[in-house]
């Protein structure tokens, strides 16, 4: 089969060679050419080129195993010294290509090609069909191509084809959206099904088995003829697509505009930003947004994001954003996302870059959640049998204290996320993470690197400052194609002789999660509930070692409320066509701080020092500033471009706090807020706080 393409490439070259001297006198000669007419010198070189590559071709064992039949590709020069010089080869295997490199080095140096009478490079380009037969030696035309002459010629062969959407086959992530993943996990929840869905997170090529996006999509696809009306309803801004290759270019916005009626002022969000994406070959695949962005919101989140900001400074935490600075009545806050994916094995992918990672089936997580601002981070997921193993590694922020430089201290975060399917209907998941720092007189510790060690281990190994540790045991058992229900246990400081003797110890820092989905609810297409109770007791995510809370520039790397709480919240959501929309209702009871200082702490606030706790027994979920609250959302939406997830929508928020006394970071409060907005749904914006 190789001894047939490479034929058939060599014909090729020899038609391109005819082309290339068009413009020489000469072709490079052959000894057993020297004494052929110049007319026949082409002839003599293709059959000279011909034989000697199917005496030398040895098939490969993997093409005679697999009994196979396709083209091999080569472009070759024969330089000004007359030395065989291979540019390219292009085979279905790595054996076949380096087997047609080496029988191209063998061959023997010639007369070069000449122009004018002087030396001149020759180039050419020939498909050999696999396996090489003897026919080939009786062919005398197989392909007639312009030549590539010294390179000059070379963007002329850079052809692009069509734009087939490859990014929904590639390793790239599925921005994390709550209504666009809601629309694909009903399907991977269906029993029997070895998909993993916790960790997220997916990619395209992980969904592709179970929901075809783009057959997705394009049905929803308008007829439309013009420029601007295909690429504002249907494609991406910009879409290009070679053999090897494929980008994508968008311009992106989150617009909106609202009033919040209690307060009686507008808000507004001005965001435009900038997405590129792509692929180089089956493996390598990028992602990049810049969003820039200006905002004023409703006042409680504005004072959440003044609350969260970095202390003594006039510096904001926009809630998961990041990093911003007063602008005008509002805000101003720049981000920048974007990562490197690489599939380096059928069953191991790795990733580098900036972003959010989710831990769970639920709305929230108490293990790891995309609700705090992107971070830095190295992911490697690994799938086998009915296993899923994700390690990340994470660099955080802790804004309130700088280094000798004035930037922000740095921490780092370990975690490892176990998946197993156990059979048709039931997961569990072992979790594990660490936070560590790098201390001045100690430098990094290399210990948290390994992926496969527990990290309690290695915490206490190397003193009990060294890190802080979290665990965790999750479960999804699915009761039918439509229901499924999940849970989460996260221990952050267990004591056992405490639990037994029943004394509320503050060392029992855990929390609990339990839930349940109904998909095509009433066997109504595309309906769905959610049902899930979240409960955290105080000091949970807290430390004594103020740089190593689970934060990550001041917000919470889990639950978004922090902990010293307890919640039931319900989800509803509906599609039809492009039409969309959702209520939310959340319930809570949390136990707020009563000092700015957090002293005493009362195990709420992430931030706080829990050498400062109130009591070493009787600690109660609710301790502190006792609240209930309230949180009603529903928004209608119509998908304006399915490729983008650009949306049109009407949201509306009612929210309601009533605490058990106003101090100056808690008061009694409500808040009803309507918004307008115009947007590209590439991330989760999070107002339930």
């Amino acid at each position: 089969m190789n001894r047939l393409a490479l034929m058939l490439l060599f014909f090729s070259v020899s038609i391109f060679g005819q082309n290339f001297i068009s413009k020489a006198e000469n072709y490079p000669v052959f000894s057993k050419c020297e004494t052929v007419s110049q007319t026949d010198q082409g002839t003599c070189f293709r059959q000279q080129l011909k034989t000697f590559v199917f005496n030398n071709y040895n098939e490969p064992q993997v093409v005679a195993d697999r009994d196979y039949t396709g083209v091999a590709t080569i472009i070759f020069e024969v330089d000004r010294e007359g030395i065989f010089r291979v540019l390219y080869v292009n085979s279905d295997f790595e054996e076949l290509n380096q087997e047609l490199e080496r029988v191209f080095e063998a061959l023997p140096q010639l007369k070069p090609a000449t122009y004018n009478g002087s030396p001149t490079y020759a180039q050419f380009r020939m498909p050999l069909q696999i396996p090489l037969s003897p026919t080939i030696l009786q062919e005398e035309v197989i392909q007639k191509e312009n030549p590539l002459e010294s390179y000059q010629n070379e963007l002329d062969s850079l052809e692009t084809k069509p734009f087939n959407y490859p990014q929904y086959e590639s390793g790239l992530n599925i921005p994390l959206s709550h209504e666009f993943y809601n629309r694909f996990t009903p399907k991977m929840n269906k029993i029997g099904t070895n998909a993993h869905t916790a960790s997220k997170p997916y990619s395209y090529s992980e969904v592709k088995p179970y929901y075809d996006i783009l057959e997705a999509n394009q049905a929803l696809f308008y007829d439309k003829k013009s420029w601007f009306g295909r690429k504002f309803f249907n494609e991406n801004t910009v879409q290009l697509q070679g053999e090897d290759y494929w980008f994508t270019v968008d311009i992106a916005a989150d617009l909106q505009v609202g009033r919040d009626f209690e307060e009686d002022f507008t808000t507004y969000n001005n965001t435009r930003a900038g997405i590129f994406q792509g692929g180089l070959g089956k493996r390598l695949n990028f992602f990049t947004v810049i969003y820039e962005s200006q905002g004023k919101f409703a006042d409680y989140f504005n004072d959440l994001a003044t609350d969260l900001g970095r202390s003594n400074s006039s510096q904001v935490s926009i809630p998961g954003r990041g990093i911003g600075e007063p602008y005008r009545d509002g805000f101003d806050y720049p981000v920048v996302e974007g990562y490197l994916s690489y599939k380096a094995a059928d069953w191991l992918d790795v990733q580098f870059g900036r972003g959010n990672n989710f831990i769970g089936d639920g709305y929230r997580s108490l293990f790891l959640s995309d609700n705090a601002s992107p971070n830095a981070y190295v992911k490697v997921n690994t799938n086998f049998w009915r296993f899923k193993y994700t390690n990340t590694w994470s660099s955080l922020r802790n804004p309130n204290t700088l280094t000798d430089g004035g930037a922000f201290l740095t921490k780092y975060m370990a975690t490892h996320y176990l998946s197993y399917n156990v059979n048709k209907r039931l997961n569990i998941g072992l979790f594990e993470s660490v936070l560590f720092e790098s201390e001045p007189n100690r430098g990094f510790d290399w210990n948290f690197i390994n992926p496969v060690i527990f990290y309690n281990m290695v915490e206490y190994s190397t003193g009990s400052r060294s890190g802080k540790s979290l665990i965790g045991l999750s479960y999804k058992y699915k009761w039918t194609d439509r229901i499924n229900t999940y849970g989460q246990l996260l221990i952050d400081e267990f004591s056992v002789d405490d639990v037994t003797a029943g004394n509320k110890s503050w060392k029992n820092k855990f929390g609990f999660q339990l839930g349940a989905k109904y998909a095509n609810a009433f066997k109504v297409d595309n309906l769905f509930f959610q049902l899930e109770y979240n409960q955290v007791r105080p000091y949970t995510y807290s430390h004594n070692t103020l740089n190593l809370h689970y934060t990550n520039d001041n917000q919470s790397m889990a639950h978004l409320w922090g902990a010293n709480f307890r919640e039931l919240l319900f989800i509803t959501r509906y599609r039809k066509d492009r039409f969309y929309g959702h209520a939310k209702l959340i319930f809570g009871e949390r136990g707020f701080e009563t000092n700015e200082n957090s002293d005493p702490f009362y195990g709420s606030n992430l931030l706080g020092d829990e050498r400062l706790r109130i009591a070493d027994q009787g600690i109660t979920i609710g301790q502190g500033n006792r609240a209930n609250s309230y949180y009603g959302e529903f928004e209608v939406g119509f998908i304006v471009n399915p490729t983008t997830n650009l949306k049109v929508y009407l949201n509306l928020i009612h929210r309601r706090l009533d605490v058990s006394q106003n101090t100056v970071l808690n008061s009694e409060r409500n808040t009803t807020w309507l918004n307008l907005g115009f947007r590209t749904d590439i991330f989760n914006w999070y107002y339930d706080y």
